[in-house]
């Protein structure tokens, strides 16, 4: 007999039981690991360096491919659980992901590890949507609904923070793949207990999947981040701008495919409902800032104050805390204020922070880098955790999948824009304040095009010269490096303002109330079904 594929497992407004928030806690393990796969490899770099001898560019993409990868599969995913099953497709996603970790731990050459990290990307993109659609389905409770994807959200954080530590501890007693087996004992009990805990949901009525938009999504969405990435890596150049006007054409071709389809991959009508497009204009605007700053808050703590690696992790722990603390904290502000008045106001926080930050002198100043990102990350973590909760819970229920992997997407899209349109800004008044200056005659010619590269290359190329000069051009460095920092806090702090400003506009009637009909629509144009009124909307205030 086939498991049931209704949504409800407890009456609809009534309290989650046990095995609900049980299932909460299946439902983080896989999303604890896609978070840590995305930093855990990063200190066994060095390790698989010596042992495989991979290229440059074999290294980049064992590095980046599981990012490629998860963002590129996402839509596909998001709607294939849609119309096979939400519970089976993370089932499927989990026995993928535990054999690709294996398979990652015992390469033994680069071509097998990046093979295997892009299979693990794939099977990361299952896991995403699958256990946030599941959680709608599992939680009809607004305000429990609420905290569950704020803890949802949580377990991203803390995989993130703890991916580093972990692998460094593994690597202290086993050889560079055993940072993968990680994955398998966890997808393991995934597999054993998610038929027991958690429900099963899929659309009543769906067509076949289009291959083709599928794939076209995937080549598109790889090419758009790919081209991002070598933007801002190495500048505008003919590969950089080749990939993403690549990328951008056929995402075009993809939408005008999805308009004619009778059963698109992707129901772009979800986009007409402003407690979906809205929402994840807003999230990416706050991944966009959020991804970016934490890549040059790390430099800075190491490159320009100079603590070791272990030390800037422990200086961005304040940030890491205090966005658990925002994302766990937004639901109890629900259900006192309104989401968009909770939103502006996170918001604005986000803004003060980044305020701080574009202070002279912050980019050397510990007190004020771990203050400002501990404020900033307090106020974005709230945005972050209630644009997903409007997504998911004002999409129709056949729909979810499809709608998480929508909002997921736009947070990679988001983080990976970012990285590279303000990391393009800083490399800029980098280069420009380094392009006159004067370098010890003993370098390289190499040397010198890293030192007037990045601060990092100039760290490296200056770090053993002889005082005098060296020590001088180093400073130099340093104060340019932390000039792009401050030009990019304040483009940081505008971008929130602006963000805080559209939010009071747009959502400003959110309501409760279903009598008022209003899905943030007050021109009336829109027909609102009010059982999709979202769960941060249901956990307002009512006036």
């Amino acid at each position: 007999m086939s498991a049931p594929t209704h949504p409800d497992t407890a009456p609809i407004d009534g309290k989650a039981t046990r095995k609900e928030w049980i299932g909460l806690l299946v439902l983080a393990l896989p999303c604890l690991l896609i978070a840590m796969d995305m930093t855990v490899l990063h200190l066994a770099v060095p390790h698989l360096t010596a042992s495989l001898n991979p290229t440059s560019d074999q290294l980049l993409w064992i590095v980046d491919i599981y990012g490629f990868f998860i963002a590129g599969s996402l839509i596909t995913m998001g709607t294939l659980g849609d119309r096979i099953g939400r519970r089976k497709l993370l089932m499927i996603g989990a026995g993928c992901f535990g054999a690709a970790s294996v398979l990652a731990a015992f390469a033994n050459t680069s071509e097998m590890l990046i093979f295997a990290r892009g299979v693990l990307g794939v099977a990361g993109a299952t896991l995403m949507p699958s256990t946030l659609s599941l959680i709608r389905n599992m939680f009809h409770n607004k305000k429990e609904r609420s905290f569950a994807i704020a803890a949802w959200m949580t377990t991203f954080m803390v995989g993130t923070a703890a991916g580093p530590l972990l692998g460094g501890l593994v690597l202290s007693y086993f050889w560079w793949g055993a940072v993968f087996l990680l994955n398998v004992p966890v997808m393991a009990v995934l597999l054993i207990v998610a038929p027991i805990l958690l429900p099963e949901h899929k659309a009543e009525k769906f067509g076949r999947i289009d291959l083709f938009s599928a794939a076209l999504s995937l080549v598109s969405i790889l090419a758009i981040i790919y081209g991002i990435k070598i933007l801002a890596a190495y500048g505008f150049g003919g590969d950089a701008i080749g990939a993403i006007i690549a990328g951008l054409f056929g995402a075009w071709i993809f939408v005008r495919r999805q308009r004619k389809l009778a059963d698109p991959l992707l129901d772009l009508g979800l986009l007409y409902r402003r407690t979906i497009s809205v929402p994840i204009v807003i999230q990416t605007a706050a991944i966009f800032v959020g991804m970016a700053y934490f890549m040059f808050l790390s430099q800075s703590l190491q490159l320009v104050i100079g603590l070791s690696p272990i030390q800037a992790g422990m200086a961005m722990l304040p940030a890491t805390v205090s966005g658990i603390i925002g994302s766990l904290g937004a639901p109890v502000l629900l259900g006192r204020f309104r989401p968009g008045t909770v939103m502006t106001s996170a918001l604005i926080l986000t803004a003060f922070g980044f305020g701080l930050l574009s202070l002279p002198g912050s980019a050397a100043s510990l007190y004020l880098l771990a203050s400002g990102a501990a404020i900033f990350s307090l106020g974005i973590t709230p945005v972050a955790m209630i644009c997903t909760d409007m997504v998911v819970t004002a999409a129709p229920t056949d729909r979810t999948g499809s709608a998480a992997a929508m909002s997921e997407t736009s947070a990679e899209l988001g983080g990976a824009l970012g990285i590279a349109v303000l990391g393009s800004v800083g490399t800029a008044i980098y280069r420009d304040a380094m392009i006159n200056a004067n370098v010890p005659t003993n370098l390289t010619a190499e040397a010198i095009d890293a030192l007037r590269s990045t601060l990092g290359g100039a760290v490296h190329a200056l770090g053993n010269a002889p005082s005098g000069i060296g020590h001088d051009v180093l400073l130099l460095a340093r104060n340019a490096f932390s000039d792009g920092l401050q030009v990019i806090s304040i483009i940081c702090t505008i971008l929130m303002i602006l963000s805080a400003i559209g939010t009071v506009m747009v959502l400003r009637n959110a309501t409760c109330d279903p009598a008022e009909g209003s899905d943030n629509d007050p021109d009336g144009d829109t027909v609102i079904d009010p059982t999709l009124q979202p769960a941060a909307c249901a956990a307002g205030r009512v006036e």
